[in-house]
């Protein structure tokens, strides 16, 4: 493992601390007029997914953990697992709905994911930053109702529901933003 100190701390850096492994959400660095500087860090657990703050002083140096990353293909749900096929060697890995966390809401299947591992065990998916999805189920939009900015709730095809403007209707295909869970445009 690269031994880094904190002054190369950068959003998205893996860090490997005592209990466990924690991904940089943000970092802010400190100089105060009197006293040493400091970093001021957001980390997330990418074990159960908590975030939690954490200060370190400047210059302490940190493990950065080293992450294998693979593009796979969601081919099936399995029970409550997920299958994925690793796009290069075609091998099958069995992904626990824990290690997805939201990105479960906007799988499809052929959907590509990037899966990361520490030594052999899956600790994160990244999914796109926005996907396109089918509109399952909502309430037809009433002719004359025009009010600026209304919405309505609509359920996509992977069973989430989210909030839609009134003229988006069943079938239609909506482009929803990954990270807030929002509708973008219709496609």
């Amino acid at each position: 493992m690269p031994a880094i100190t904190t002054n190369d701390l950068k959003n998205g850096i893996t860090l490997e601390l005592d209990n466990g492994l924690f991904q940089v959400v943000e970092f802010q660095h400190v100089k105060p007029g009197k006293g040493g500087a400091f970093v001021r860090t957001k980390l997330r657990n990418l074990k159960n997914g908590n975030v939690f703050d954490r200060t370190f002083n400047a210059g302490i140096r940190v493990e950065q953990a080293m992450l294998d990353k693979k593009d796979m293909q969601f081919l099936y749900r399995d029970g409550d697992d997920y299958v994925f096929m690793d796009t290069q060697s075609y091998d099958q890995t069995n992904v626990p709905p824990v290690a997805l966390g939201d990105a479960a809401d906007y799988l499809v299947e052929q959907a590509i994911a990037q899966i990361a591992f520490h030594n052999d065990e899956i600790v994160s998916v990244e999914i796109p930053a926005s996907v396109e999805l089918n509109i399952s189920e909502t309430e037809p939009g009433i002719q004359g109702d025009r009010v600026s900015g209304a919405r309505k709730p609509a359920t996509l095809e992977t069973g989430k529901v989210i909030q839609v403007p009134l003229f988006v209707n069943i079938g239609d295909r909506v482009r929803v933003d990954t990270r807030s869970g929002d509708y973008m445009t219709r496609v």
